[in-house]
């Protein structure tokens, strides 16, 4: 796991539960907006995987408070070791593939088997996956979702357009 992904788990994990604030900072909001323009177009996208046991919806907050702390955005993803198409795209992403099409965005990882009541208690719940959701401001899932994939080498490509106007229709 790379220290980026380590930070983003520890702050996922423990933000809420330590009532942690960060001090108020003296930059502009244009400044501060330029600068997390800056970071997000030059960070990579990354997996982040959640805690196996516990409320979705205060961890995908808490995750999602890092993530545009870092300039980035949050997407809640649901996949399985056995899903071909969930694979490969995470395979993409690790290998930098992705980089330039989705530049700061943090994917916190939920498995399927493992994660399946707890997640659809918290809105997350699909017939296909890959799902990708954008949560709302309380940490649930919400309509702006995409899932499922074709299987085989076109399943990154037949993702990515689809994720990206999922990016692209308004902030979480």
């Amino acid at each position: 796991m790379s220290p980026r992904q380590h930070l983003l788990l520890a702050v996922a994990l423990g933000w809420a539960a330590c009532g942690c604030e960060e001090r108020p900072r003296s930059k502009s909001s244009a400044a501060k907006a330029s600068a997390s323009a800056a970071r997000k177009a030059t960070t990579p996208p990354v997996f982040v995987k959640a805690a196996a046991s516990g409320d979705v919806a205060a961890t995908v907050r808490s995750a999602s408070t890092a993530a545009h702390r870092d300039g980035g955005v949050l997407i809640v993803y649901v996949g399985a070791t056995w899903c071909e198409p969930c694979e490969r795209f995470k395979v993409a992403v690790k290998r930098g593939e992705l980089d330039q099409q989705l530049p700061g965005v943090t994917f916190l990882e939920f498995d399927l088997d493992r994660d399946k009541v707890r997640l659809e208690a918290a809105g997350y719940s699909s017939r296909m996956i890959p799902l990708f959701c954008r949560p709302d401001a309380q940490g649930r899932g919400t309509s702006r979702r995409i899932f499922g994939s074709i299987k085989g080498p076109g399943a990154v490509a037949n993702i990515l357009p689809r994720l990206k106007r999922l990016l692209k229709n308004g902030d979480n």
